[in-house]
């Protein structure tokens, strides 16, 4: 079918506006594919940035929990005087009363001079263990007496104690009816042991 000038005329303006609509279309949707590519990139950029927040926070947390029982070790530490130097006039004091509510009949102790156990790297420098061996003959009723001269003794603060060696024997005397006999005897071995910051002397 041909078209007379004048009707290609009238639908020149029709078929102008059709091929500029088209145009347009396309360039709507390929702006809507390249805006839907860019919300995808920036979504997955959040996606990763909230991540490495929640990452980051984790990690915070964790260090503030490792920091606060690091805290937490050393006032525990400091409360029992275990840090700085030797407490040898507390450890003395400590066995006098021991002694004495106790009412331990024979109690003999002597304290060498402390050694380095060994040094434990740490920041901003070296921890350094101490230990000064103690030695104690102890005239004992019956067993427990010795039980409870080594938990006075740890609860009494001061060092660590750790107890190398103990032991008991029987002294052989007979029961008196006038008063108290020891029937055992403990030698001990005990070392008192401290923490030491070299960079804090």
């Amino acid at each position: 079918m041909r078209l007379s000038r004048d009707e290609a005329k009238q639908l020149a303006g029709p078929v102008a506006l059709a091929a500029a609509l088209a145009i347009g279309g396309a360039a709507l949707v390929w702006s809507a594919g390249e805006a839907l590519r860019s919300a995808k990139r920036n979504f997955v950029a959040v996606q990763a940035e909230r991540r490495q927040s929640t990452e980051r926070l984790a990690r915070i947390a964790e260090e503030e929990r490792e920091v606060k029982e690091k805290i937490d070790l050393y006032q525990r530490l400091k409360q029992l005087h275990i840090l700085g130097e030797e407490q040898r006039l507390e450890w003395a004091d400590a066995i006098a009363r021991i002694r004495k509510e106790r009412e331990l009949l024979d109690l003999r102790y002597t304290v060498e001079r402390k050694r380095l156990l060994t040094s434990v790297a740490a920041k901003p420098g070296n921890i350094d263990f101490y230990a000064s061996a103690m030695k104690v003959d102890l005239a004992l009723l019956h067993e427990e007496d010795l039980l409870r001269f080594l938990a006075d003794l740890r609860e009494s603060g001061n060092a660590y104690y750790a107890v190398k060696r103990c032991a008991l024997t029987r002294t052989g005397q007979a029961v008196s009816g006038t008063g108290m006999t020891p029937r055992l005897r403990a030698d001990c071995e005990i070392d008192l042991i401290t923490i030491m910051d070299p960079a804090k002397k």
